[in-house]
């Protein structure tokens, strides 16, 4: 063949290649798709639903049927739901640049993960095929059928867990035993470290939701998105989930933001929620924290294809991000103590614990602690550090009174801003008039934060941040 034939021949190649990955797009979008189950959407109003701000804190209530919760929530929250998944897919544009490579993952997720809305239990399939209605018209369908996005965007923990540079490997957790606080409540807080844009910063929400026959709770989280990363429920169990790394991922399971609200809206105990939880098949692996109001804490580790471990205990206790138990030796797991801040972290909150005397803790010195900017042996951190409790990266953070069942919210930026004071008693009975609610309580914004921004301020005025 001459070397003119074999250039045809090439550029001939090249171009049936260019030709057919379009029409694997195309094959990969119809094969994959997700479809909805059939659900009737109940008219606007039909149930009792709700949505206000209070000293800077989103409050959404829901309540009735999954059906009317998923159409509430999508009313209530359309402009902003779409407003902050606009920013997520400028977020995914600007770390991934090329929009072949965009396409590509795209078109992988949408192949491996085909099957996970059959691991979603079906109550909240219909909630969210009523939410997918309730959006339209959909900006965004041209990039994924309404429903099969919500299904994805709920899994975003486990389908971005396995990632190398997963933001999910951060958060910070503990709890105060009785003996520890002045009143002998049981205090719990925690950092959610998860660095996919402001907007879940920025705009977040706490849902205080009501289904039927369901425990009632609340759920720190964004617009959108009506599974468990961090809650409370009316029984004063609170679960909040935590990064970790072993095995394999699977394809097949319950995605963790439904696992979580699975166990919260069913436990009365931390000892129901670990039995509730032992029983569920998972996506990826990762440790769920549970604490409830009789001072019973439970870190229930998880991983595909194995059986969850639970240590219990009644102590003040910490958690982080490594497993302890017989997952400890998974060379995932070892990778994870070695090249991240969660054993520095670790280290240093079980020094703060440790120096809380007793009956002195209160949800202010909670709060104290999980905004720590110090390191493991009292070494001084630069402001942000990230081995430091707070490294001014979390999207939100709670204190958690489960005696007392009230959730103080932080509303933002991180942990720096004030924390806002959440009745769930009041909150979450039936039939409460939240016309009738007075000013929440609050806890002050970070000193410690703010005088560091008054000093970059005067250092760097405006004009000179804009050059």
């Amino acid at each position: 063949m001459s070397p003119r034939s074999r250039w045809r021949h090439a550029l001939l190649g090249g171009a049936c290649a260019c030709a057919a990955l379009p029409v694997a797009h195309v094959s990969i979008g119809i094969a994959t798709r997700v479809e909805p189950p059939r659900v009737e959407l109940p008219a606007p109003g039909a149930s009792r639903s709700w949505m206000r701000t209070r000293a800077g804190l989103r409050e959404v209530y829901l309540e009735g049927s999954p059906e009317a919760i998923g159409a509430e929530h999508g009313r209530l929250m359309r402009d902003r739901m779409i407003a902050n998944e606009a920013e997520l897919w400028e977020e995914y544009a600007s770390h991934v640049p090329w929009w072949i490579a965009r396409v590509g993952i795209i078109d992988w997720t949408r192949l491996r993960y085909r099957t996970i809305d059959t691991g979603i239990p079906e109550p909240r399939r219909r909630e969210l095929a009523a939410e997918a209605i309730a959006l339209q018209p959909d900006p965004m369908a041209g990039r994924m059928a309404t429903y099969q996005r919500m299904v994805f965007l709920h899994s975003l923990y486990d389908i971005a867990l396995p990632l190398e540079r997963s933001p999910l490997i951060g958060c910070t957790s503990f709890a105060l035993a009785p003996e520890a606080t002045v009143d002998g409540h049981v205090i719990a807080a925690r950092a959610f470290d998860f660095e996919a844009g402001e907007a879940v910063d920025r705009d977040k929400a706490v849902f205080l939701v009501r289904e039927d026959g369901a425990i009632p709770f609340a759920s720190v989280a964004w617009p959108g998105f009506l599974g468990v990363v961090t809650g409370m429920n009316a029984e004063g169990v609170v679960m909040v989930v935590h990064g970790a790394r072993a095995g394999a991922p699977a394809t097949e399971g319950v995605p963790v933001a439904f696992s979580l609200r699975e166990a919260l809206e069913h436990a009365h105990s931390t000892a129901e929620a670990v039995q509730i939880l032992r029983g569920q098949r998972v996506l990826v692996s990762h440790i769920v924290f549970v604490v409830d109001a009789h001072a019973a804490f439970a870190v229930v580790e998880r991983a595909p294809g194995a059986e969850a471990t639970v240590r219990e205990t009644s102590a003040s206790v910490a958690v982080t991000n490594h497993f302890e138990g017989p997952l400890a030796a998974d060379p995932l797991n070892v990778h994870v103590r070695e090249s991240t801040t969660t054993v520095g972290r670790r280290t240093r909150i079980d020094e703060l614990i440790a120096r809380v005397a007793p009956r002195t803790a209160t949800p202010a010195r909670a709060l104290a602690l999980l905004r720590d900017h110090g390191c493991a042996g009292d070494e001084r951190c630069a402001l942000g550090d990230r081995r430091a409790i707070d490294a001014l990266i979390a999207t939100h953070g709670i204190v958690a009174d489960a005696t007392d069942r009230s959730l103080w919210v932080g509303v933002g930026p991180n942990l720096s801003g004030k924390f806002v004071r959440l009745d769930l008693r009041a909150l979450l009975a039936p039939d409460h008039d939240p016309s009738s609610d007075p000013e929440p309580d609050t806890m002050p914004e970070d000193a410690a934060v703010l005088a560091a921004r008054r000093a970059r301020d005067l250092a760097h005025p405006e004009g000179d941040r804009a050059r």
